[in-house]
């Protein structure tokens, strides 16, 4: 009997775990290019009642065994890095990736992030950065007599200088993949970060070697599902309370087990 109350303990554990993950999807449905993030679970060990190998009548093999599981456990996290959807904003130092591949950031520790968060600024030295004031990498220098910034799909800009007829290349934008973006390490702040599971970054120009291109003045959106959300979400929900069901029918078997002695 205690075996059903540990086993439903977990189960409920599982499922709240997995609310929190589906809360926080939520959360960040207008977050910009959030990626939604789902909890992966294993079975534990079985506990072998009776073995197969044990003989039955007229001295035959049983052809199977008895096993009792002992419930789940959470191993990862998944994050998809589907596109979502772009949208326009008119911002000409607004970026999306239309397809793989990453921005690098420069943290201020002098390491590298990745992100597919494409609102960029200029601040007051000229430099390209992230609304939390992070330098885009490669650095790109913006004069302050610009009066406009074209930037082309294959990440070139082009400024147009005041009283200039021509127009001026101030850099090249580079963007990253990865051979198993799924193992970034997610930072905040949108940002992620290598690790041993998501391998070394490839860099490359947008557009080249499979790589998106880059989309200027749009963003793009979370690609959370309101309504794949909410449906897990319920399903959770009833998940959980079945769980706490095991858990009161247990009890009351353990009860009834008490009471014989009386």
């Amino acid at each position: 009997m205690l075996r059903s109350l540990r086993t439903a303990a977990l189960g409920m554990s599982a499922q709240q775990l997995t609310i929190d993950s589906i809360s926080n999807n939520l959360a960040n449905i207008n977050t910009t290019a959030y990626k939604k993030n789902s909890v992966e679970f294993q079975d534990l060990l079985y506990q072998t009642v009776q073995s197969g190998g044990a003989e039955g009548r007229n001295d035959k093999m049983k052809p199977g065994e008895i096993q009792i599981g002992l419930g789940n456990k959470p191993v990862s996290t998944f994050r998809s890095f589907t596109q979502g959807a772009i949208n326009e904003t008119g911002n000409p130092l607004d970026l999306a990736i239309n397809g793989k591949g990453f921005f690098q950031i420069m943290k201020a520790d002098g390491g590298m992030a990745f992100t597919r968060d494409g609102a960029f600024r200029v601040n007051n030295m000229g430099e390209i950065v992230n609304i939390n004031g992070q330098v885009m990498y490669p650095e790109i220098s913006v004069p302050d007599n610009v009066t406009g910034l074209q930037i082309s799909e294959d990440g070139v800009i082009n400024a147009t200088i005041e009283g200039q007829v021509d127009v001026e290349e101030l850099g090249q934008i580079e963007v990253v993949s990865f051979m198993n973006p799924a193992g970034l390490k997610a930072m905040g702040g949108n940002l992620y970060e290598e690790t041993e599971a998501s391998g070394q970054p490839v860099f490359g120009v947008p557009g080249e070697d499979s790589l998106g291109s880059i989309a200027q003045g749009y963003l793009e959106q979370s690609n959370v599902d309101v309504v794949s959300e909410m449906i897990n979400l319920i399903v959770a929900q009833r998940a959980y309370e079945i769980n706490s069901k095991a858990i009161k029918t247990s009890d009351e078997l353990l009860s009834i087990t008490n009471s014989l002695k009386r």
